[in-house]
């Protein structure tokens, strides 16, 4: 790189982006790589510390900051993912969609073990939203190397570091247990709390069956939803080690394959996971009924995006399954759920 004083560099191309920081107030880029230094631009340069500049001179082989984000990022990002504009040598990974994101953390930890990479993420199995950033990538110089950038793009090319996985607009049926509900002595409450929670995902609520706490009830309903063709099964109530609390034995004996009856994460122990052919079964504990965020919000985007749970998914969940019960809940921008 050529240096050169600020007032001699009028009519010279600006090499690198060139960053403002007012404390508290504002940082981003004053000057774009690229801009044509005018007269008019010296006091301001001044202003902001540069009394030289640089002017690139790239040998073969090397690449700058920008375009070695840019390559970065689309090496990384390959399904439900876009780009921003390289800004101040950075390239933000932005959601095409809302859905569930995906990062392949061995991977990210290759490429971040790299000399002059960086790659930084949000948790892996997050729910996101349409236009959120998930990502974002830079070298650290100025200029590179280009053997590391080729490096990382024939890595993800075999293997994808970042996705967004849409959810399916699935048919829930619920099946809601309990003498107290079923003769009327107190009223649902946990129907409408489902679908407050289902609806933002597009699901449909198919129905809701109430029965008593009779295993014959519980599972002649569960069979009548297989029949209608729901595609998630939710049963509500019933869930503790009370003598009357039958619903993971009526689950179970329908040739359910149970996954985990129990879940290491508060609140929402007593969670229940369970395929009954190829429908997920869950069994949802009553601190869904009132709690903010429970196991239920770890799951659900999870079977949503059509991934099939697991023993050691459920397992997985005890490092970051306590949750704080903040007031005002910040879920998902905090560590509950955060351990995978």
């Amino acid at each position: 790189m050529e240096k050169v004083r600020v007032e001699d560099a009028v009519g010279m191309v600006l090499g690198h982006d060139i960053t403002k920081i007012i404390p508290n107030e504002f940082k981003g880029r004053a000057f774009k790589k690229g801009h044509i230094i005018s007269l008019q631009d010296i006091p301001e340069l001044l202003n902001l510390g540069k009394e030289h500049i640089y002017i690139m001179k790239t040998d073969s082989g090397t690449i700058h900051e920008n375009e070695a984000a840019l390559r970065l990022a689309k090496a990384g990002g390959k399904i439900g993912v876009s780009f921003s504009e390289p800004k101040e040598g950075k390239v933000n990974l932005i959601a095409d969609n809302p859905g569930l994101l995906k990062v392949n953390r061995e991977l990210l930890k290759t490429i971040n073990s790299l000399d002059d990479i960086m790659f930084a993420t949000s948790h892996n199995n997050r729910p996101v939203l349409k236009g959120e950033i998930v990502a974002g990538t830079r070298i650290i110089p100025l200029v590179i190397d280009e053997k590391p950038i080729k490096y990382i793009e024939e890595l993800c090319a075999k293997e994808n570091l970042i996705e967004i996985k849409p959810y399916k607009k699935a048919k829930v049926g619920i099946v809601t247990t309990g003498n107290e509900v079923y003769y009327g002595r107190i009223k649902d409450a946990f129907g409408p709390v489902l679908r407050n929670k289902l609806e933002p995902y597009g699901c449909t609520i198919w129905g809701q069956k109430i029965v008593s706490d009779s295993q014959e009830q519980i599972q002649v309903a569960i069979k009548d939803f297989m029949q209608e063709g729901v595609d998630i099964i939710l049963t509500t109530g019933g869930m503790s080690v009370d003598p009357d609390d039958v619903t993971p034995s009526a689950i179970r004996e329908l040739g359910t394959r149970i996954i985990s009856y129990g879940a290491p994460v508060l609140p929402g122990a007593m969670f229940l996971m369970g395929y009954l052919g190829n429908i997920p079964i869950m069994g949802l504990p009553g601190c869904v009924m009132y709690a903010k965020i429970t196991v239920f919000d770890l799951i659900l985007p999870r079977v949503l995006a059509g991934e099939v749970i697991n023993k050691s998914d459920i397992v997985e969940l005890g490092h970051g399954g306590l949750c704080f019960e903040c007031k005002p809940c910040r879920y998902p921008n905090c560590s509950f759920g955060k351990g995978v």
